[in-house]
C-alpha cells in the first residue's frame, strides 16, 4: 500500500496521495472542459472559420498523441513522474492564456489558435502518461477499480460542470475569455499536485536505448489477446465516436442555428453521464462482472450518439441531451473496466509505454477523426457525416461481442499479461 494510505475507511479519507491526484485531476478536467467548447467556438464564432477548420481543431488537441506518444511514453518511463506532471501543467497555463491575449491585443488569428491547441495537447500527453503511472502507484491492485471510477465519475461531473459554464460563458463573454477559467483550474491542479508524496518507481540509470524501449512497448500493448482486443474496441469508438463529436459545434450552431447554452448543455448531458457511469462502475462490476460490463458497454452508447441524427431546432435538441447522456455512461463503464485491466497487469517500468502505445492507437484515431469529420463535412454534408460516424462506432460493440474476451467473466481473473519475450498462457485466450 503507498505511503499516503492507511488501509481503512473509504479510499479518497484513508489515501492522501489519491486524495491529491484526485483533486489535481477533477480540476483539471473542469478546465479542459471550458477548453474544449471555447475553442471551437473562437474557430466558429470568433474567427469565422470554415466547417473543415472547426471539425479538425478538435483532433489538434491529440494529434500529438499519434505524432509522438510512445516516444513521450518512454521517456516518462525513465523520469520521476510528478515533476513531469508540474511542467505539463506550467507549459499549459502558459500556451491557453496567449489565446484571451491575442482577443484583448487583436493578434488571435486561426494559424495561433491550432498552435496553441496543438502545444496544449503536447503537453497533456506529458501530464496524462504520468498521471496514470501515479495512480498505479498510489493505490493497491484491489483498489483500482474503485480509484479509477472514483476518478472517472468526478472527472465526468467536473467535465459536465465546465461544458455547462462554458456554454454560457461563450455566448455571454466570448470563447476567449471563457479560457481564463482553464487558466485558473489549472494553477489550482498544480497546487493539488504540491501534496503529492508517492515513492516512485523509475528506472535505473543503465537503459537501453530508446528506440529499443519504444519497441518493448509495442509488443507488450499487442502481446496478449486481452490487450489486443480492449485497443481495438476503444479505436474502432474513438474513430466514429469522435466523427460525430467533432461536427457537433457547426451542427448545433451553424446547421441548426442554435446557441452556445444548447451546445454546453449538450456537452454537459454526455459528462453527466459519464459521472454516472464513473462512480457505478466499481458496484456494475461487481455484481455482473467486469467482462459482461465491458462487453456491453458500448451498445447504448452507439444509440446515444444516433440521437445527434434526429435533433431539431428547439424543444427536439432534448433527443441529444437524452442520447449524449446515455453515451457518456457507456463510455465511462468501458473506460474504467479497460484501464483498471490494464493497470492492474502492468509492470511499474512500462505504464508509461503501454499507456503511451494504446493511446497512440485509441487516441490517434481522435485526431483522424477530427480530419475525416472535416472533410466529410465539406463533401457529403454535416448530418451525412454523423451517420458515417455513427456506423463506424457500431464496429466497437461488435469487436467486444464477438471478440475474444466473449465469455470472461471478470477480467481481473485472467492471466497476468508476460513482460516482453516471455510467452504465457493469456497469449492463448
Amino acid at each position: 500500500m503507498s505511503a499516503g494510505s492507511t488501509g481503512e475507511g473509504h479510499l479518497l479519507a484513508r489515501n492522501s496521495n489519491f486524495r491529491s491526484l484526485m483533486i489535481s485531476s477533477t480540476v483539471g478536467v473542469l478546465g479542459n472542459a471550458v477548453a474544449a467548447v471555447a475553442l471551437p467556438v473562437i474557430a466558429a464564432v470568433e474567427l469565422e472559420a470554415s466547417n473543415f477548420a472547426v471539425a479538425t481543431l478538435a483532433g489538434m488537441t491529440f494529434l500529438p498523441w499519434l505524432l509522438f506518444g510512445l516516444v513521450i511514453g518512454t521517456w516518462v518511463d525513465r523520469l520521476p513522474r510528478r515533476p513531469v506532471m508540474l511542467w505539463a501543467l506550467a507549459v499549459r497555463i502558459a500556451t491557453l492564456a496567449l489565446l484571451p491575449l491575442g482577443f484583448w491585443l487583436g493578434f488571435l488569428s486561426t494559424p495561433l489558435l491550432f498552435g496553441a491547441a496543438f502545444t496544449a495537447g503536447l503537453a497533456s500527453v506529458f501530464f496524462q502518461l504520468a498521471d496514470a503511472a501515479m495512480v498505479q502507484q498510489a493505490v493497491t491492485p484491489d483498489e483500482l477499480m474503485e480509484g479509477n471510477g472514483l476518478i472517472t465519475g468526478a472527472g465526468a461531473a467536473a467535465d459536465a460542470a465546465g461544458r455547462s459554464v462554458a456554454g454560457w460563458l461563450a455566448g455571454a463573454a466570448g470563447g476567449s475569455n471563457a479560457l481564463i477559467v482553464q487558466l485558473v483550474a489549472s494553477v489550482v491542479s498544480l497546487l493539488a499536485l504540491q501534496r503529492l508524496d508517492v515513492k516512485e518507481i523509475v528506472q535505473p540509470q543503465s537503459r537501453p536505448h530508446i528506440l529499443r524501449e519504444m519497441r518493448d512497448g509495442l509488443r507488450y500493448t499487442f502481446s496478449t489477446a486481452p490487450l489486443r482486443a480492449i485497443l481495438l474496441n476503444a479505436a474502432l469508438w474513438n474513430l466514429g465516436g469522435n466523427i460525430a463529436a467533432s461536427l457537433l459545434v457547426v451542427l448545433v450552431l451553424r446547421t441548426l442555428g442554435e446557441s452556445e447554452v444548447w451546445l454546453g448543455l449538450l456537452l454537459a448531458a454526455a459528462s453527466v453521464g459519464g459521472a454516472i457511469g464513473g462512480t457505478t462502475a466499481h458496484w456494475m462490476g461487481k455484481h455482473f462482472g467486469s467482462g459482461p460490463l465491458w462487453r456491453w458497454s458500448m451498445v447504448p452508447g452507439v444509440f446515444g450518439y444516433a440521437s445527434l441524427l434526429v435533433l431539431a431546432p428547439g424543444w427536439g435538441m432534448l433527443w441529444g441531451v437524452i442520447g449524449l447522456f446515455v453515451m457518456g455512461a457507456s463510455v465511462a463503464w468501458n473506460i474504467v473496466v479497460g484501464t483498471s485491466f490494464r493497470q492492474r497487469v502492468c509492470p511499474p517500468d512500462m505504464m508509461g509505454r503501454l499507456g503511451a502505445a494504446s493511446r497512440m492507437v485509441s487516441w490517434g484515431m481522435l485526431a483522424l477523426a477530427s480530419l475525416l469529420a472535416g472533410v466529410l463535412a465539406e463533401t457529403i454534408g454535416i448530418r451525412e457525416a454523423v451517420l458515417v460516424g455513427v456506423v463506424i462506432a457500431c464496429l466497437a460493440p461488435l469487436v467486444a461481442l464477438l471478440g475474444p474476451l466473449r465469455g470472461i467473466r471478470r477480467l481481473e481473473d485472467l492471466v497476468e499479461v508476460p513482460a516482453p519475450g516471455r510467452l504465457d498462457v493469456a497469449e492463448n485466450l
